[in-house]
């Protein structure tokens, strides 16, 4: 989530056509002895220092593919994270990054899934499937701030609604997505607005609340993203032989995610998978 909007713009200069000095002193920082991931270690349910989030169980399964021992460089998201993770060269890979962020190379994508609505099973908002329903102009949302959920609510008429959370904290001491769930489950929220893969996995065996993807939202902006491995721009042949697991290994991929609680779509954002 934490990367989900970030989308920097730069350029490549003095770009020559063959290799600089430069760009093979970075490709030869990755470690061919570890599988060292860049995360943030308070991300739960994607990543956490404990090893408890799902990415963390990805990371182990690429691991074992690669036969290499799993080791992690820890720093918060937002601001720097890639900086002082990925291009000081301490780790090799950031697990669950949005595609067509210009800060990284994007592997192929491993996944895809959706923002969505989480309800109270019981309650008037239950049956809601998207954001331009007139039942949803009686209650306070919760939304991240800055995420494109909240245009489309803006754009429904809902900002007098909306209840913000931050989408850049450090989360070893905030947890604005808990939060969000405690709105609803209490009834100080009607709704929250959430990423798949942060709802998902946290209220999957959840007695009261659900998650309902949207599916059906017709404007812009999109609420479903595919979802890559970073790798630094230069190192190629990595990101083939990331590639080449991924494309080889889907079918054990979308299990761990699908035991995790992650919501998957198809590629279009269209239909949730089986």
């Amino acid at each position: 989530m934490a990367r989900i909007a970030r989308l920097a713009a730069g350029l490549l200069a003095g770009a020559l056509a063959l290799p600089s000095a430069g760009a093979a002193q970075v490709a030869d920082l990755r470690s061919t002895t570890q599988f060292r991931v860049c995360a943030d270690p308070a991300n739960a349910p994607m990543t956490t220092r404990e090893d408890t989030g799902f990415e963390n169980r990805l990371a182990d399964y690429f691991g074992e593919l690669l036969d290499l021992p799993v080791s992690y460089t820890w720093f918060p998201s937002g601001m720097g994270f890639i900086t002082r993770t990925l291009r000081a060269g301490t780790c090799d890979v950031v697990m669950g990054y949005a595609q067509g962020d210009e800060l990284v190379q994007n592997t192929n994508h491993y996944y895809t899934s959706v923002y969505g609505l989480v309800t109270r099973r019981d309650g008037p908002l239950a049956d809601v499937d998207r954001l331009t329903d007139a039942a949803l102009r009686d209650h306070d949302i919760g939304v991240v701030a800055g995420t494109p959920p909240a245009s489309h609510l803006a754009r429904a008429g809902l900002a007098a609604r909306m209840r913000g959370a931050d989408l850049f904290v450090d989360r070893r001491v905030e947890d604005p997505m808990g939060d969000l769930l405690e709105g609803v489950r209490d009834g100080t929220l009607g709704a929250a607005v959430m990423w798949g893969p942060l709802a998902g996995p946290r209220i999957k065996d959840d007695p009261d609340l659900q998650f309902t993807a949207l599916l059906h939202e017709e404007s812009g902006p999109r609420l479903f993203y595919r979802i890559t491995m970073g790798v630094r721009m230069e190192e190629q042949e990595w990101k083939r032989q990331l590639n080449s697991l991924i494309r080889r290994n889907q079918d054990e991929i979308n299990q761990i995610l699908r035991e995790a609680g992650v919501p998957l779509v198809d590629d279009y954002g269209r239909a949730l998978l089986d």
